[in-house]
């Protein structure tokens, strides 16, 4: 479980274009007066390079200053429309605060604009206020990016009323500014230029009566994910009582890393998800920026008992004196309510200058003892201790299990050790060079020392960290990561939640002695609708095999028919955007590009994948709402998270520019909902 901040803003930024349209609109109830009023805002994308139109109401964080031509800042592109936009920062800094007030227009059908900056809806927001009572009717606050996010607000409730939008910044410190830009009204508010359809984000679209985990067009609809709130590491994984038990790190109270609890939920068949109860809730903070948690660990049955050891993280800048980083243990006997935690380690050893934390617990058959694995490192290098317990309670320190040369990161997270087809494996969590990965070695464990003979990356795409494992009751080894990492970008934030869990998979030893995975069986479980499938199939040029914003799709290539060096798969694809699959012939690597997918992290991600039998490449590719995984027959795999802007982004097509594709098969199938009924609480 990494600690991590959000990084301060830093500079540069760039913006949009966009015209108030020259229509009139009666006014109706609510309003302050019986002249027409103009269709919207003036200067809507400030492209005349001032604040002309709008007015600063209070404060100093939207001077003259903070319409801004900068076009990039420390992340990447602002993604703004035309040459000017409001970047928040730019005038006064994080520090300042300040109101700022459009022209005033007649409410349309919808409103939609881009929306950037910190995230806190009470004191950084975008508003819709109606004039004749100051009622905030919408508002919408930003991600912790400054890349631009588009909101699309349904507005007819208000349709024709006098109405005005705020630029409200009452917050400082770090994230302390807002962004805005490109204000559209009616249909120009729903559609872009070229008359694709923005997919509709935002807070004020999200129901709050009840849980509707469709209603976000990015949230993913067979992944595990909070409804409100963040989570990252998956914890606690366990076949208990005939049920599959998934743990998360969780900050319940906004959708970004904050004081950690545990969210639980658990299902039949390590696919369908029933949410339940928070696990473990932390002490109350001693001040507002007191964070200390209860960080990652994992979970075994105890004769009956589901017990549970974790890392307590207390923040010594709040507790001067603590102990940052001790284990403790608690126990359910109804796999819901657990006991309090008892500390059962109370310092870290020796030789753990980086941290101490995210205890995996494993019955040892060398011994028949319990062993305890913990993720530290020291003097620049990665390494994992040991300990070794006969009854889960009193913990014996065995020495370090194995260490890193300094290569493979100076702190090794979440490690997991376990025995796989003969060998033994470990899965460990590093940051190199400021880029998160998920490694594994294959080797020997002698009970007290694992010696490994082989190095491997777990999952080659951006977005697997934190993987853990457990064996089920059919004696599979599964294993499940948080399908994102500390770097990426969280576009929905917008919709006040972030982070999922990567589909589960289980976990093999490949002929030559690499760690593969595939998607676990029960994955078939969730297919609905009627599967496109062809056979003998030639491409040249593009062919569209069907649409699937959440869906499978399997393919084998014929290597040896295809004349075509580069086979190209392009998935939620539009005409303005895809992720991108490509698969290189001539050298075997396999390639997944986010770099025109839309929202996020633009990247591009590589493995190798060996031709199987026949000449033949086999592809098991799974795409949802948010996110792509990729599996290859010899047990590779890229994972990447991907939001696209349109919802017209979800096509699947292979395309062959030269030459030609002979697929020997190829079958789209809709996937459903993983989301079973909660638990009531």
């Amino acid at each position: 479980m990494s600690r991590w901040k959000a990084p301060h803003t830093t500079l540069l930024a760039a913006a949009l274009v966009a015209a108030s349209i020259p229509l009139a609109t009666p006014l109706t109830s609510h309003a302050a007066t019986t002249k027409t009023l103009a269709a919207g805002p003036v200067n809507p994308g400030f492209e005349t390079g001032d604040l002309t139109g709008w007015t600063v109401t209070e404060g100093t964080a939207f001077g003259p200053g903070a319409v801004s031509t900068a076009t990039t800042y420390w992340g990447g592109p602002f993604h703004h429309r035309g040459g000017h936009h409001l970047w928040g920062h730019a005038a006064a800094g994080d520090d300042a605060t300040g109101t700022l007030k459009s022209s005033t227009f007649a409410a349309p059908s919808h409103i939609g604009f881009l929306v950037a900056g910190g995230w806190d809806p009470q004191r950084l927001y975008v508003a819709l206020v109606r004039d004749a009572d100051g009622a905030r009717l919408l508002s919408q606050t930003g991600t912790d990016d400054e890349a631009y996010v588009r909101t699309v607000w349904d507005t007819s409730p208000w349709r024709g009323q006098a109405v005005h939008l705020e630029v409200v910044d009452r917050r400082t410190g770090g994230w302390g500014h807002i962004n805005l830009d490109d204000v559209r009204v009616g249909a120009a508010a729903v559609r872009d230029d070229n008359g694709l359809a923005f997919r509709t984000l935002g807070q004020a679209n999200q129901p709050t009566a009840r849980r509707d985990y469709a209603a976000d067009p990015l949230r993913p609809q067979y992944h595990y994910t909070p409804y409100q709130g963040w989570i990252n590491d998956p914890n606690g994984l366990i076949h208990w009582r005939g049920r599959h038990h998934l743990f998360s790190q969780h900050y319940p109270d906004a959708p970004k890393w904050g004081p950690m609890h545990w969210a639980h939920a658990d299902g039949p068949d390590a696919v369908h998800w029933r949410e339940l109860p928070v696990a473990l809730t932390p002490a109350p903070p001693a001040s507002p920026t007191d964070n200390s948690g209860i960080f990652s660990g994992s979970a075994v049955d105890d004769d009956g008992t589901l017990t549970v050891a974790y890392t307590r993280f207390t923040d010594t800048a709040a507790h001067p004196g603590a102990t940052a980083e001790t284990v403790e243990i608690a126990t359910s006997t109804d796999g819901v309510a657990f006991t309090p935690g008892t500390e059962v380690i109370a310092q870290a050893p020796p030789g753990s200058s980086a941290g101490f934390r995210d205890p995996k617990l494993f019955r040892d058959p060398v011994d028949g003892r319990w062993k305890m694995a913990v993720g530290s490192g020291d003097a620049g290098r990665g390494k994992v201790h040991l300990y070794a317990s006969d009854d889960l309670r009193t913990w014996t320190y065995s020495g370090v299990l194995t260490e890193g040369d300094g290569t493979t990161g100076t702190m090794w997270e979440c490690p997991d050790l376990f025995p796989l087809d003969g060998k033994w494996v470990l899965l460990y969590s590093t940051n190199e060079g400021g880029q998160s990965l998920q490694r594994y070695a294959v080797g020997a464990y002698d009970g007290s020392r694992f010696t490994a003979e082989r190095h491997g990356i777990l999952d080659g795409g951006g977005d697997v960290y934190a993987a853990q494992s457990y064996e089920d009751d059919a004696g599979r080894r599964l294993m499940t990561a948080w399908m994102s990492d500390w770097n990426a970008k969280e576009p929905t934030r917008i919709g006040g939640w972030a982070g999922a869990q990567a589909l589960h998979r289980e976990l093999f030893l490949t002929a030559d002695g690499r760690l593969g995975q595939r998607p676990v069986a029960e994955t078939d479980t969730l297919a609905t609708g009627t599967p496109v499938t062809v056979n003998g199939k030639t491409v040249q040029g593009t062919w569209r095999i069907g649409r699937g914003d959440s869906a499978r799709l399997r393919t084998m290539v014929d290597l040896g028919a295809t004349t075509a060096d580069t086979v190209t798969l392009r998935l939620k694809a539009s005409a303005a955007e895809a992720t991108e699959l490509r698969y290189e012939k001539s050298t075997g690597t396999l390639t997944l590009d986010t770099t025109r997918a839309g929202y996020g992290t633009p990247a591009t991600f590589t493995t190798h994948a060996e031709a199987g039998p026949g000449n033949t490449l086999a592809l098991d590719i799974l795409v949802d709402r948010s996110s792509v995984e990729v599996f290859t027959g010899d047990g590779a795999a890229l994972t990447a998270r991907a939001y696209p802007r349109y919802q017209e982004s979800d096509a699947v097509e292979f395309t062959a520019p030269t030459g030609r594709i002979r697929l020997v098969s190829a079958s789209l199938t809709p996937l459903g909902s993983a989301v079973l009924p909660d638990r009531p609480r």
